[in-house]
């Protein structure tokens, strides 16, 4: 990694303005014998003697014919041009110095390459297409982060294949649409990390994106809804539609796209449950008969689909279509979270259920899947969905994917089945980062780097035989609060790298401290690619609490990786900035900076905190603790504006309550909060069907002291207002000491949740 610091430092060089340049000196891509910048990290390294000098002039060659090393060969090409600018050539006839691409009709390994690199050249050889490309890929990145050419890579052969068949990302289009560009920009970004399989949920609850030319109104109806809360509403007080759909012939443009990348899109279809946006299109396919709206809420839905022979006529024409599109093995069906509350209230479906003679709906559920499924194994496909489908027992040859926890792949490894694992507790890259307050909106309980690193695809409870039913893993992210593309770029990567490596190297090839010095470099080909990726393993955390007169500073990053340097007058650290080594103690008012580096470059963009006074009775949504009998905190956009950037916040969604622990009260006479009021819109399926909802959406702020169990020390309203941010005053008694203080808006959350943005102790003075 020592090459990286001279490459970032290479652009711009050249010859020294007037008559010859001089001769620029290669940087080193990564010392000799040093471990290559690869992710993931091949199967086999060894070195070799020398070392080869990539300049521009280098030729990139493919032998005549050989139509899959011209395709390799040239998306080698185009990934130099991107990262250093440069345009090889690329042409038929070899020599020495030359990069040589060809097919070699005796290797084994199905996606696998042989890359060796000398002071001759360098040769990619492989048994089919994918294996050039990935070895090509391989060849790019051993370049480092280098953004200028020449640049030289020392000797070495790399014998690499796959671990897992199936090297999955699944991205949700149906809550939140992404452009056709912004798919084809994540299957690139997926290519390059060996990924091969693209899960593209396409229908949901809250929107059907695939256009269906037998059934219009799918798209018509069921691609638009009408949001919840104030985004819903537009200036002239009319409803704001949102949503879109992919045409056929875009969604054939995205295959094409994927396979010359070498990779499979698996299309997502759900049923029997997740269908109110079909049901809110075509009601006589639904179980109850009735239109829904296309849903604006988040959560389990009731909406299911018939057990009629109409029903399944409009599902096989539906299969039937998508069958045309997508040409790959496998069609997930989804199958989860199908709440039998609407089946188990039709008179309709129970007499089906009981024509059949199946003892409860699980097993009419099972019935429904099994049916499906013998019609895509006629057309020679698979059916491949969530581990509910074991429920009232599995259809012959379907394929499970896992994802609440390993369970369902173990029962279904064991009764024979192939499976994919992806549990949500590791592989939901929708789940935040961090717990830190620049992170977008997410999911529950943030899954780190190092979590998804860490992870093992093959349950240990398999015997040999059992874990070779074992396809693969994949991540996936939801996008129920990730409303914009740039979020969908910062919440996958580099957590996609982490998977990535986990479902190509080998076992034991992996190391955590190894793959984050190889991180560094791959966070530079994001920035050349304009891939937004987050730096929250890197990035420096400042934590400030009062001491004396002044405060005491500590400094951290998630992984512990890097030197962590700072400055105290404003200015951004730089690898020549003070190294941090124990908490600091700073007067006030002070700004530190901090940030990460290793070999004197910055790991991430640079963190500030401005402490004062102030800032130190202050306290972020994201510092105070979630509270409650009740809790599932989710990071949760406001619904205001309609355009532009709105403020995020940590909520309890089961009880809006925050603690706020030792807070000192010596001399202070008003809490001030500002306070968002987002729209309730959470579904739990039919236990909450008869649940009241108030019809006020005042909010009442209970503020207790020593716990929420305490006595009451304040409490006041607060009404929803035009501003996004609310500011509520709330007059506290005289009270000395330290104390936790419970932040609670009392009553049901619903139809409004009041979620608190940040809070401050203030003097009188101070809140005059």
């Amino acid at each position: 990694m020592a090459g990286l610091a001279v490459a970032l430092a290479l652009a711009g060089c050249g010859g020294s303005g007037g008559g010859e340049s001089a001769p620029v000196a290669p940087v080193e891509a990564f010392a000799a014998g040093g471990p290559p910048p690869l992710i993931p990290q091949p199967m086999r390294v060894d070195p070799a003697q020398g070392r080869f000098v990539l300049t521009a002039d280098t030729r990139v060659v493919a032998a005549p014919g050989d139509a899959a090393a011209r395709e390799a060969a040239a998306r080698f090409v185009e990934l130099v041009r991107e990262s250093t600018g440069a345009t090889l050539v690329l042409g038929a006839a070899a020599g020495a110095g030359a990069i040589v691409f060809a097919t070699d009709p005796q290797a084994g390994n199905a996606e696998g390459y042989a890359l060796e690199v000398g002071d001759a050249g360098v040769r990619v050889s492989a048994g089919d297409a994918a294996g050039l490309f990935y070895g090509g890929v391989s060849l790019w990145q051993l370049l480092g982060a280098a953004d200028a050419l020449p640049v030289a890579v020392p000797g070495l052969r790399i014998a690499d294949a796959p671990r897992f068949r199936w090297r999955g990302f699944m991205l949700d289009s149906a809550r939140h649409f992404q452009s056709v560009e912004e798919i084809k920009r994540l299957l690139d970004q997926m290519a390059r990390h060996k990924l091969n399989t693209f899960h593209w949920h396409l229908t949901d609850d809250q929107g059907w994106r695939l256009e269906i030319k037998q059934y219009p109104k799918l798209t018509e109806v069921g691609a638009w809804r009408v949001p919840a809360g104030k985004a819903g509403v537009g200036a002239g007080g009319q409803p704001v539609r949102y949503g879109g759909f992919y045409t056929q012939a875009q969604a054939r443009e995205v295959v094409e796209y994927a396979r010359r990348l070498h990779i499979t899109v698996v299309p997502e279809i759900e049923m029997p449950g997740h269908a109110q946006a079909a049901i809110a299109a075509y009601p006589e396919f639904g179980a109850s008969g009735k239109a829904p709206p296309v849903s604006p809420d988040w959560g389990v839905h009731t909406w299911l689909y018939g057990v009629d022979d109409p029903t399944f006529n409009f599902l096989e024409n539906v299969l039937t279509e998508v069958m045309d599109i997508f040409p790959g093995t496998f069609i997930h069906i989804g199958g989860d979270e199908a709440d039998k509350y609407q089946w188990r209230n039709s008179p309709q479906v129970q007499a089906k259920r009981e024509a059949l003679g199946l003892k409860d709906d699980m097993a009419l559920q099972s019935w429904f899947v099994k049916r499906i499924e013998t019609f895509l194994v006629a057309h020679d496909r698979r059916l491949i969905g969530w581990d509910e489908i074991l429920e009232g027992g599995l259809p012959p040859e379907a394929t499970v994917m896992s994802w609440r926890g390993m369970k369902g792949a173990v029962e279904a490894a064991r009764e024979g089945h192939d499976v994919v694992l992806s549990p949500s507790d590791i592989t939901y890259i929708n789940r935040m980062q961090s717990e830190e307050a620049d992170e977008p909106p997410g999911h529950d309980s943030p899954i780190s780097l190092e979590k998804i690193y860490a992870f093992e695809p093959v349950p240990p409870e398999l015997d040999a035989g059992q874990a070779r039913h074992v396809l693969g893993t994949q991540a996936n992210l939801w996008t129920e609060h990730v409303r914009t593309e740039p979020r969908v770029e910062h919440l996958a990567f580099p957590r996609l790298s982490a998977l990535a490596e986990v479902a190509w190297s080998p076992k034991d090839a992996r190391d955590w401290q190894g793959f984050l010095h190889r991180l560094a470099p791959q966070m530079r080909r994001f920035a050349h690619a304009g891939i937004g990726a987050a730096d929250s393993v890197f990035a420096a955390r400042i934590h400030a609490e009062p001491q004396g007169e002044g405060a005491t500073v500590a400094l951290a990053n998630q992984s512990g990786f890097g030197e962590l340097r700072y400055t105290t007058d404003g200015s951004e650290p730089s690898a020549q900035s003070p190294l941090y080594a124990q908490p600091l103690q700073v007067a006030l008012p002070t700004t530190v900076t901090a940030n990460a580096f290793l070999d004197g470059q910055p790991l991430a963009r640079p963190r500030s905190l401005r402490i004062d006074a102030l800032a130190l009775r202050t306290r972020q949504a994201e510092q105070l603790a979630p509270c409650g009998k009740s809790t599932f905190v989710l990071r949760l956009e406001d619904d205001e504006p309609l355009d532009g950037e709105r403020a995020v916040v940590p909520v309890n969604i089961g009880t809006p309550c925050w603690k706020w622990p030792a807070a000192m009260l010596d001399g202070i006479a008003v809490l001030r909060v500002q306070a968002l009021d987002l729209p309730y819109n959470f579904q739990f399926g039919g236990d909450s069907m008869d649940k009241p909802v108030p019809p006020a959406a005042v909010g009442e702020l209970e503020v207790r002291l020593d716990g929420c169990d305490g006595p009451l020390l304040a409490k006041a309203q607060v009404q929803p207002q035009t501003s996004a941010v609310k500011q509520l005053d709330v007059a506290l008694p005289p009270t000395r000491g330290s104390h936790d203080l419970c932040l609670t808006f009392a009553g049901s959350p619903s139809p409004v949740l009041w979620a608190i943005d940040s809070a401050q102790l203030l003097t009188a003075e101070e809140a005059r």
